[in-house]
């Protein structure tokens, strides 16, 4: 299953919350979090697989997930789809000569399994009765472990992944995501193509299941989170037992590090004719990625998170005036290269005018003025309680996790609401200079062809932008995360210019790239 996640544009969990009520629930909720704070628990084998356990005894349920750092970061043009095609591949038959588990047991526990392929996480999880824990790990051990890779369901599952490909291809919004993705990625577009190339798809072998296996599948490579009606203590035993004696292998990272996007160096644009009513515009730039410039992917969320509430400026001057039906700006979290996002829809006739809207509000993004203090606290307080509403299932909490511990590392997550309410003006100011303001972007705008000969609209009307485009080859220094920045201090020549790192490996808040993906997911 493809899976893409969203974040910037708001839930309808938080739309839900207004004025006096949301502060009743807020209050209640973060009352809640107080006196009974989510967590987890882990340690990491000698063969180097981390144990990740989350205990909710609120229901006799236990989701058993195992997260391994693949997906299409991982894939240069011959190989893009292969990550996906292998998720396709891992519930089927199991090498029987090698496993231990007994699938006619499993089979009466009525386990539920699914797997995710994302940009830099793939996961496998199966949950099922707490009676059929043991059972349940041993089948996850030995399905990533002893995969048969049998020919006849190989080109079985080449099929179901090629119908779901061209399913994706079916939808107007397809051609617009490839459209940008191929621009904002120019260099390595296959690394953010995580459904694939067909043409790789339908010719993979069984080969290259057992290079990716040996390759990815490794326990250094992976993560076994567990959740539920479980302990800790029990959980760690058992993943001793049964997957201790797995041997480890070469990071696959070390001897090849995945690739860096390059920066962009000058705008571009792409008008895609669909046969579409309302006209779709997206607006993409290139992002913080969470091992560079940790400080600014928290910030990255809170100014996203306000600019997407119904009494945003932001809001207030593309949709409540009537130009745009719906409009946000989104950020996808992200190890190598988050990208940014600002689009939305409108009519044909107002596209130009919509353009010239969002260009003006960009410019006014770093204004004083902008967002009110009551708007910032209210968003750091509302995405707080967004973490928290969001680990009352611990079912999909598992993946929420297991996303975190690929693209960020768990330290990442852990300090998320922390790090969240450090978020200050002067972060917010920095990092629209940082990565919007006067930055190189991609502008696409999907209209059908009829349309877009009535109303005149050429890519050169894309390109119109206030101020002049400035390339990111320097990073201009941001204070520390919640700290004002210090005031520079008297100097006869300028200061040479600094940048940040941040040491952090790999969202409840993960992201896709773009507004439109939003909207063709439908979320």
């Amino acid at each position: 299953m493809l899976m893409m996640k969203n974040s910037g544009i708001p839930r309808n969990f938080s739309a839900r919350f207004r004025r006096s009520a949301a502060a009743v629930v807020i209050l209640l909720l973060v009352a809640a979090a107080v006196a009974a704070k989510p967590s987890w628990k882990q340690i990491k084998l000698k063969n180097g697989l981390e144990v990740i356990v989350i205990e909710n005894n609120s229901v006799p349920l236990v989701t058993v997930e195992i997260a391994v750092r693949n997906g299409s970061y991982t894939e240069p043009p011959e190989y893009n789809g292969l990550s996906h095609l292998y998720e396709h591949m891992f519930f089927k038959s199991i090498d029987r000569t090698k496993a231990k588990s007994d699938n006619e047991v499993l089979g009466e526990l009525g386990v539920l399994s699914n797997a995710q392929t994302r940009e830099e996480v793939v996961n496998y999880y199966t949950t099922t009765m707490k009676s059929g824990l043991r059972e349940t790990m041993a089948y996850m051990r030995d399905a990533i472990r002893f995969p048969l890779f049998d020919k006849t369901e190989l080109e079985q599952e080449r099929e179901v992944v090629l119908d779901e490909l061209s399913r994706h291809q079916s939808n107007p919004f397809y051609y617009l995501i490839r459209a940008v993705d191929e621009r904002l990625w120019y260099k390595y577009p296959s690394r953010k193509n995580v459904g694939g190339s067909p043409q790789i798809v339908g010719s993979a072998t069984q080969e290259q299941m057992r290079m990716i296996q040996s390759k990815f599948y490794i326990p250094n490579n992976s993560a076994l989170v567990i959740s539920g009606d479980v302990d800790a203590a029990e959980i760690f035993r058992l993943a001793e037992e049964l997957f201790g004696d797995w041997p480890a292998a070469p990071d696959p990272f070390v001897k090849e590090p995945f690739v860096r996007h390059p920066v962009l160096t000058k705008d571009d644009a792409v008008i895609v004719n669909q046969p579409v009513q309302s006209v779709t515009m997206q607006i993409s730039y290139h992002g913080p990625s969470t091992d560079i410039d940790t400080p600014a992917t928290y910030t990255a969320d809170v100014f996203s998170f306000i600019l997407n509430q119904p009494d945003s400026r932001f809001t207030r001057a593309l949709v409540d005036s009537g130009l745009m039906t719906n409009a946000a700006i989104n950020y996808y979290t992200q190890r190598n290269v988050g990208p940014i996002s600002i689009g939305g829809q409108t009519s044909p006739d107002k596209v130009k005018a919509a353009i010239a809207a969002i260009n003006a509000e960009i410019e006014k993004f770093t204004s004083p003025d902008y967002i009110t203090d009551e708007q910032l606290e209210s968003a750091k307080t509302l995405l707080e309680v967004n973490e928290i509403y969001d680990r009352e299932k611990p079912s999909e909490y598992a993946h929420t996790v297991s996303f975190w511990w690929a693209s960020s590392g768990l330290d990442y997550y852990a300090k998320y609401v922390e790090m969240v309410k450090a978020v200050t003006r002067a972060d917010i100011k920095c990092y629209v200079d940082k990565y919007i303001r006067n930055r190189p972007r991609v502008v696409a705008v999907m209209i059908s062809a009829e349309e877009q000969a009535r109303v005149g609209l050429k890519e050169s009307d894309l390109l119109v932008r206030n101020g002049a485009v400035t390339p990111l080859k320097v990073a201009p220094a941001c204070p520390v995360l919640g700290k004002p920045a210090a005031r520079p201090a008297p100097a006869r020549r300028p200061a040479a210019p600094r940048t940040r790192t941040a040491k952090s490996d790999h969202e409840t808040l993960g992201h896709i790239t773009g507004y439109a993906r939003a909207l063709a997911c439908g979320l």
